[in-house]
């Protein structure tokens, strides 16, 4: 039988800022999202504080001053990076790995015997080659895994660790009574108050739904959750990493912006950074659509959103071709009268690279720009994001996001590596 085991680092954010400063073993953190407007993580030490999650940060600024809490600005950098070294590491400890998101993935368990100290030694590894802690949660199916998980994550006597085969059938239905069912993976605010509306209150009650009812009442989606909170394995990896039907980049300025370079500037960052996106999932762009708007919250400027989707020659996922035509769209679109918060890029209508329709009358693919974008990837894959860039991004940088208390990108720039005095 078929044994899942999902993989998750505790408040990933915050122990990646740990990892290189030891002085904060213990003590409150908060990283705050993009220009540093709202709270987007926290320790288990600012939670016990009462520090909000997804609260704007001037509004807990005072809180956290009181308390001593850490507070630093999203380093992405430094989180990819330290995902990477730990997916790695897990990868060690099952038969096929599946990752999920920047901090959990799955792992196959089949044919692993004492899983219980299986996990344990998963997480010391973790923990002693990486620097982050972890939580397993064991099932036989992906949903069950994941609700482990939570299990492990939420009950100290756990000690990390989860497996629902490890219970009797009787105190596995007495714990699933005990789980809210918007703790199932899936199942969301909205999802369970319409199933609370129908008495389905707890996570046991779900699993005792009749499926049939439930696929007549809601959807497939839901109806095979139930399959698998009774163990039988539903998700597949397809369902996983299933390709996305649109690409989105996009954020706010640190600053108004008035001058069309500016924009430029960023709409060209967006649109590199979508075609890297496609590139990944192997496909192909035939819209790029381009949005700016003023501040709403600004009553006294002038307000305007302006909006436009710019048709390709071609299906393409050319970072040149995708910020050609996103530029081509910004002149359209831009007004010098007005002072801008927010940019974005999103590419639409997309196909796969493996079974594109060619145009008829556009040129056919350019194997040398295909080595060159591949070329690309690889490097800024290898030495960092942003390493090679199209001029366009650099025109100007004065929509470069805010990052006043960013930590030092310790493990993918050379001028901010650890030293040891």
């Amino acid at each position: 039988m078929s044994q899942f085991a999902l993989v998750d680092g505790n408040s990933f954010y915050t122990s990646c800022e740990r990892v290189f400063r030891p002085d904060l073993a213990g003590k409150p953190i908060v990283v705050l999202s993009n220009n540093d407007g709202c709270v987007v993580a926290r320790s288990a030490e600012a939670k016990a504080l009462g520090i909000p999650g997804f609260a704007p940060y001037h509004q807990v600024a005072e809180p956290c001053r009181r308390h001593g809490v850490a507070v630093f600005s999203s380093n992405y950098a430094l989180y990819g990076d330290m995902s990477r070294r730990m997916m790695q590491v897990i990868a060690r400890w099952g038969v096929q790995q599946e990752v999920y998101s920047i901090d959990e993935c799955f792992l196959h368990l089949d044919g692993i015997a004492e899983q219980r100290q299986h996990a344990a030694n998963l997480r010391a590894d973790v923990l002693q080659s990486v620097g982050i802690p972890c939580c397993v949660g064991i099932g036989r199916s992906k949903t069950l895994a994941k609700l482990a998980n939570h299990v492990a994550k939420t009950r100290p006597q756990c000690q990390g660790v989860f497996g629902w085969d490890w219970l009797a059938p009787h105190y596995q239905q007495l714990l699933l009574g005990r789980l809210a069912v918007g703790e199932v993976w899936g199942i969301g605010r909205q999802l369970a108050a319409r199933l609370a509306a129908c008495g389905i209150r707890s996570a046991l009650d779900l699993q005792q739904a009749n499926v049939a009812d439930i696929q007549r009442r809601f959807n497939i989606v839901v109806a095979r959750t139930v399959a698998e909170l009774n163990g039988e394995a539903c998700v597949g990896a397809d369902d996983i990493h299933a390709d996305k039907q649109q690409l989105i980049s996009s954020r706010s300025f640190a600053r108004q912006v008035t001058d069309f370079d500016t924009l430029a500037s960023a709409i060209s960052h967006h649109a590199a950074r979508c075609a890297e996106k496609l590139r990944r999932q192997h496909g192909l762009a035939n819209l790029v659509g381009v949005s700016i708007r003023t501040n709403r919250f600004r009553e006294q400027d002038r307000q305007y959103r302006g909006w436009i989707a710019v048709a390709l020659p071609g299906a393409s996922s050319d970072s040149a071709d995708l910020t050609r035509a996103a530029l081509a769209g910004l002149r359209q679109i831009y007004r010098d009268d007005c002072s801008y918060k927010k940019a974005g890029v999103v590419l639409m209508a997309l196909e796969s690279s493996h079974h594109g329709q060619q145009s008829l009358f556009g040129s056919a693919a350019n194997p040398r720009r295909q080595q060159l974008m591949q070329t690309l990837d690889r490097i800024n894959q290898q030495f960092g994001r942003g390493t090679l860039r199209l001029a366009a991004e650099s025109l100007h940088d004065g929509w470069a996001m805010r990052q006043e208390l960013r930590s030092p990108r310790w493990t993918t720039q050379w001028d901010e590596l650890p030293c040891a005095r």
